[in-house]
Formats: C-alpha cells, sequence, structure tokens
C-alpha cells in the first residue's frame, strides 16, 4: 500500500480499534484471476496479539480458493471525502483523505465447533443493539443444520499488518479548521466522521 512517512499508522492500539470499528471489509485472493468478496471480518484477542475470522457461502467462487495455507489480502475502509481546495484561504490542489488499514494473512478452515462459535460472535455483536434482538441461539436447530453446510469458516492469521491515516497532517490550522467545518457541515455521515477524525489527528479544538 502506498504510504508516505506522515500517513503511516502502524500503533497498535489505531489498528485494533480500527479493525474492530469498520468490520466490513473486502477480502481478495488470487487464484486464476483476482477475486474479492466483501464480507464482515471481525478481530479476537488483544491489540498485542489478534486473529480475524469471517466466512463465506460455497457457492462464492472464491470458496475455492479458501484453503489451510493460502493467502488473502483483508482491507479494512475507514471514512474518507473529497476535499475541495476551495475551502482553503489560498489556492491549491484538491485532494482525498481516507483511512484504511491492509492485512495479508494465512488462511486456517474452522471447525464446524469454531463456525459456530464464530457466527454466535458475530450476531451477538450485530445483534445486541436492537430493540429485539434475535441471537445465534434462538435460531430454530432445524434451520442451522440446514445452513451450516453451505458456508465456511475460516481464521485470517496476520502476516503484515499496515495503517494508513491520510488527515490533512502538516496543512495550516485555519486551513485543517475549514476542512473539519465544511465536513461536519454536510449533513453526510461519513463525511462527518472523517471530520472528527481530521480534527483529532490535527488536535483542533
Amino acid at each position: 500500500m502506498y504510504r508516505p512517512e506522515k500517513y503511516k499508522k502502524d500503533d497498535k492500539k489505531f489498528v485494533f480499534s480500527f479493525i474492530r470499528e469498520n468490520p466490513f471489509a473486502t477480502v481478495i485472493m488470487n487464484g486464476n484471476r483476482l477475486m474479492a468478496t466483501h464480507l464482515p471480518v471481525l478481530i479476537e484477542g488483544n491489540e498485542a496479539e489478534w486473529q480475524l475470522y469471517s466466512h463465506l457461502a460455497n457457492h462464492n467462487e472464491q470458496a475455492a480458493l479458501v484453503k489451510d495455507g493460502s493467502e488473502a489480502l483483508i482491507i479494512f475502509h475507514g471514512p474518507h471525502s473529497y476535499i475541495s481546495s476551495s475551502w482553503y484561504k489560498e489556492k491549491d490542489i484538491s485532494t482525498w483523505d481516507y483511512t484504511a488499514v491492509h492485512v495479508n494473512a494465512q488462511v486456517k478452515l474452522q471447525t464446524r465447533e469454531e463456525l459456530e462459535n464464530s457466527l454466535e460472535n458475530l450476531v451477538k455483536q450485530f445483534e445486541k443493539e436492537q430493540d429485539s434482538p434475535l441471537y445465534y441461539g434462538d435460531i430454530p436447530k432445524p434451520m442451522l443444520d440446514e445452513h451450516l453446510p453451505l458456508i465456511t469458516g475460516f481464521w485470517l492469521q496476520p502476516v503484515k499488518v499496515e495503517g494508513v491515516a491520510k488527515l490533512h497532517q502538516s496543512y495550516p490550522k485555519h486551513d485543517v479548521e475549514a476542512v473539519v467545518e465544511n465536513l461536519n457541515s454536510s449533513g453526510n455521515c461519513m463525511k462527518e466522521e472523517l471530520g472528527k477524525a481530521i480534527k483529532n489527528e490535527n488536535k483542533i479544538r
């Protein structure tokens, strides 16, 4: 991944938190051609030591590549937006601010028990905020028995991890403040999240 030095974000706290907060990822693998699937990819462990896990449908063409020892590139996307140079005090070139984490990982297939535990954790994470959550254990067993053979669960052991945060570092304070103000007043949730990230990165009060 292209990462100028000032945009590198490899500290363990950033990476771990970023993956937890942005779990919908792009999983890329190489067979006869490059293939990608968009999947929820969860993280377990702690900042010092962690692994990822996910699952995909067996009728997905990419499932044939999911084998023990195969390699995958997982891309986690954070908020991003076009930044207009019309917001600056002086004329300049427009740009795009964004955050992302790339993880090169080795695949390890899950057992049936591991897959069920992973699904239970996944459902729990995303259902817990619902008014009337439907947890994994609430799903009828015949339905689970019918669907589990149709998916493959897998672990992703990180081999290389790279984080990037292009958040207007080194720009004049007045331009950074103008960028944050325009993003926050956009009415767009993603732009507002990016505005918060730029504000925190540049320590703007």
